[in-house]
């Protein structure tokens, strides 16, 4: 029986997805097996050796101190694409938002609300104040094509706007989302000269910090509306809000406020509701629970953001999964080791990824937690599993 430790609230379907596997889950777990979270912050926490994994029912990692996990042979997983319809759905609302003064026009007709009969009227003369654009005809960039941009651009082709996609790192399986219609941007200027509306899809890393910058608001069109459901970082602050105060960006809406964006005109701040669904919240725990349930089980990897995606189905009677730098000879070092106790090995993989990698081998016999240890001692071996 596995034990899982519960950091925030996680939805039913997710404890569940454990639970009726035999595993024990709850916030009050002790020296656990696995971590099941969302926001939960990580930064500080000491992890016990007993700990094999990290899964987060979402996204975004950036509660987790994925390079300490990794140096300890921790898997952290996410929940890619679970929550991409929520997402995509608020984007929709937020291009008609950055569009037609909705909210402002709302608390308008309230303080109106004491002036009895002549309300009608008001508003009809009043009503000119918050009109805005169609989307309708107009041009959308689409930054980052992950499983949310690609739902993003689809929608809003058939909302009849043109769409340009830019993302050096797309998926085959996000290219297969993806509609022939969207134009492939080679650049990112691309999109910054030709979009009436921008919509940011990145996750947050050293890469995309101040992707929006002065630089690239001053490329802009006039007038550009800006939708960011990556990260506040993805955005410098500063040149954002002097792009706003000039009128050279017409809306900002952003679903990651603080402090100096709050202070900006032409600011829609939401408060990270994007994946705020039932629906998705759900997704996103059966996923994270059944990608941490298989590792525990199998070893198996995927949607990991620290190591490679590796899955084998099982043969033999035991296996050996052992996560390493991917430095050369490490392989032959394992095998040759093996072998040299008269063991065969049934099945093997092995996948890299920036400098790691894991290697599952399945054998004919059970090894001890002597030969676990023998290989656990070589230079560059991070973890070792006996399953």
């Amino acid at each position: 029986m596995f034990k899982i430790k519960t950091l925030n609230n996680i939805s039913p379907e997710g404890i569940l997805a454990l639970q009726r596997r035999g595993c024990a889950v709850g916030a009050e777990v002790e020296a656990p097996d696995g971590l099941l979270l969302r926001s939960a912050d990580l930064h500080q926490t000491r992890f016990g050796p007993e700990l094999l994994a990290i899964a987060r029912a979402g996204a975004g990692t950036n509660n987790i101190p994925v390079e300490a996990c990794t140096q300890q042979g921790i898997v952290v997983f996410n929940s890619p694409g679970a929550n991409a319809e929520a997402v995509k759905e608020q984007q929709i609302c937020s291009l008609i938002l950055a569009s037609r003064d909705v909210i402002g026009s709302i608390e308008w007709v309230k303080s109106i609300a004491h002036r009895g009969d002549e309300i009608p009227m008001l508003v009809e003369k009043g009503k000119s104040s918050f009109g805005g654009p169609e989307i309708m005809g107009k041009t959308l960039g689409v930054i980052g094509l992950g499983a949310t941009g690609a739902l993003l651009a689809n929608a809003a082709l058939d909302l009849g706007m043109t769409v340009y996609g830019f993302d050096p790192f797309m998926s085959v399986d996000a290219a297969w989302r993806l509609s022939r219609n969207v134009i492939h941007a080679e650049t990112l200027e691309e999109i910054f000269d030709n979009c009436d509306y921008i919509s940011l899809n990145v996750p947050y890393n050293e890469d995309t910090h101040h992707l929006i910058d002065e630089s690239a608001l001053n490329r802009m069109k006039p007038g550009v509306r800006i939708l960011n459901e990556s990260r506040a970082e993805v955005v410098d602050d500063e040149a954002i809000t002097a792009a706003l105060d000039r009128g050279h960006v017409a809306k900002y809406v952003t679903d990651f406020p603080n402090a100096a964006i709050l202070k900006a005109p032409n600011v829609i701040a939401m408060p990270h509701l994007g994946a705020c669904t039932p629906e998705s919240e759900d997704r996103c725990a059966v996923m994270a629970a059944e990608e941490l349930y298989d590792y525990l089980l199998n070893g198996n990897i995927k949607n990991s953001v620290n190591l490679p995606d590796v899955s084998l189905s099982r043969m033999g009677v035991c296996r050996l999964c052992v996560i390493h730098r991917n430095v050369p000879r490490m392989i032959t070092r394992i095998l040759d080791f093996i072998s040299e106790r008269n063991i065969n090995v049934e099945h093997m993989i092995n996948k890299p990824r920036d400098g790691y990698a894991c290697t599952i081998v399945d054998l004919a016999e059970p090894i001890g937690e002597d030969t676990a240890a023998c290989i656990r001692a070589m230079d560059g071996v991070l973890r070792v599993r006996v399953i």
